[in-house]
């Protein structure tokens, strides 16, 4: 605790990370009353007793903070940029010019960045066409005319392009990467509703358990927080030159490799391939076709959190998902090239290819560990929820793992810039 004291007065008395925390409390704080400036045309109480009453809603709710219960015109949220930030990622293993973009500094990833706002426009226009529909099955919405349908979509990219600025402003002079902190804010935004949600359908019967649970849970976060945290040092010496009178390099260092490379990417994406099947048994049903309410009755089923395909499905999905962003996070040929140019190598190894066969080994087991931690970590409050009947505790599973990853990366960074502060001052 004292030490946690000592962190939050060391950041308070700095003026610049005490601006930059203000600026960034100040972002959500616009972020906030977005979420609860309403698109005209919906109806807004039907819609949230909708959400309540449906859990792949609710789960939706949490991750847009309430926007979509709300119907505001934050609504479409940050989904879309992240979204085609997956897919620019993807597309840099497919195509070398995206690739060499990444690659070139600072000016490549602004252009890549651009590439991502561009791509995010029409990425948003479909979320937003696919939630009216899904408002439009279930008759939510008190007009269906082309213009008014046209303006609606119009507001909902808008302020989902708002946000995606918002975000970056928080990159750019806050604390923390800036999408990552508004999801960030929304989840938490919602997690007080969605414990009273818990607590009100909870029996007496059923309150041990969950206290039971709700321990096993603290203790869950506190090996969420030592998995992020641990990393494989890979040694690395440098060669030892003579210029003159003076030897330059020699020095020994090493490699940090972290178990959980990716970070909480995985889990957002995860999340998201999961939603979909649920998403298109919930337009299906509110269709007159009695197929395919029969097909969406069925998706809905199969689907459902407590369901042993999801379980298995969402299993798999981060498992694989963890390993395929370990190779894009953590590039073993490229790395293996700048020790090679910087005259490193790593002692009973040669450089170059034999470099980049070792990290490779090295990432690919540390990642099968991290993977598999993930994965049960991922669909644990799956079985929670069938142990104790409580459909909140999926949820709340969900929210918490984005949320203590976002937590310690942005403490990181704050640690960061306070020894880099403390080093200059000695300079």
């Amino acid at each position: 605790m004292n030490r946690l004291q000592v962190f939050f007065n060391n950041v308070l008395v700095n003026k610049e990370l005490r601006n930059k925390l203000l600026f960034t409390f100040g972002i959500i704080l616009v972020y906030r009353l977005l979420a609860h400036i309403p698109v005209p045309g919906v109806d807004i109480r039907s819609i949230q007793t909708l959400f309540q009453g449906n859990q792949f809603l609710s789960l939706l709710n949490i991750f847009s903070g309430g926007t979509l219960a709300n119907f505001s015109i934050a609504a479409v949220g940050i989904t879309p940029f992240i979204t085609a930030s997956i897919i620019m990622q993807l597309a840099g293993m497919v195509f070398p010019a995206i690739k060499e973009m990444q690659k070139d500094g600072e000016s490549g990833r602004e252009k890549v960045n651009q590439y991502t706002r561009l791509l995010s426009v029409p990425l948003g226009v479909f979320q937003s066409i696919s939630v009216l529909a899904l408002l439009s099955s279930q008759n939510l919405l008190t007009t269906m005319d082309p213009l008014t349908l046209i303006a609606m979509i119009i507001a909902l990219v808008v302020g989902g392009m708002v946000i995606m600025w918002l975000g970056e402003l928080i990159s750019l002079y806050g604390l923390g990467n800036g999408i990552s902190m508004i999801l960030l804010a929304a989840i938490i935004s919602q997690l007080p509703q969605a414990t009273i949600q818990a607590l009100s359908v909870t029996t007496q019967q059923q309150m041990t358990t969950n206290i039971t649970f709700a321990v096993l849970f603290l203790i869950i976060i506190g090996v969420i927080v030592f998995m992020n945290e641990a990393i494989r040092k890979v040694p690395i010496q440098y060669a030892k030159r003579v210029r003159g009178s003076r030897s330059i390099g020699g020095q020994t260092t090493h490699l940090p490799i972290r178990v959980n490379v990716a970070g909480v990417m995985p889990i957002i994406f995860a999340v998201s391939i999961m939603l979909v099947p649920t998403f298109a048994g919930s337009m299906l049903i509110g269709l007159d076709n009695p197929q395919l309410i029969d097909l969406g009755q069925k998706l809905n089923l199969w689907f459902a959190p407590t369901s042993s395909l999801y379980i298995a499905l969402y299993f798999l999905v981060v498992f694989v998902f963890t390993f395929f962003s370990a190779t894009i996070f953590f590039n073993t040929e490229d790395i293996s090239e700048e020790l090679k140019k910087s005259g490193a190598f790593m002692p009973g190894i040669r450089p170059g290819s034999p470099t980049k066969k070792y990290l490779d080994f090295v990432v690919t087991r540390i990642t099968l560990a991290g993977a598999i931690f993930l994965g049960i970590i991922a669909v644990l409050p799956s079985f929670a929820q069938i142990l104790t009947g409580v459909g909140a505790l999926a949820i709340g599973g969900t929210s918490a793992l984005i949320v203590v990853s976002v937590i310690l990366e942005t403490s990181k960074q704050v640690e960061s810039m306070l020894v880099g502060q403390n080093y200059d001052k000695y300079i």
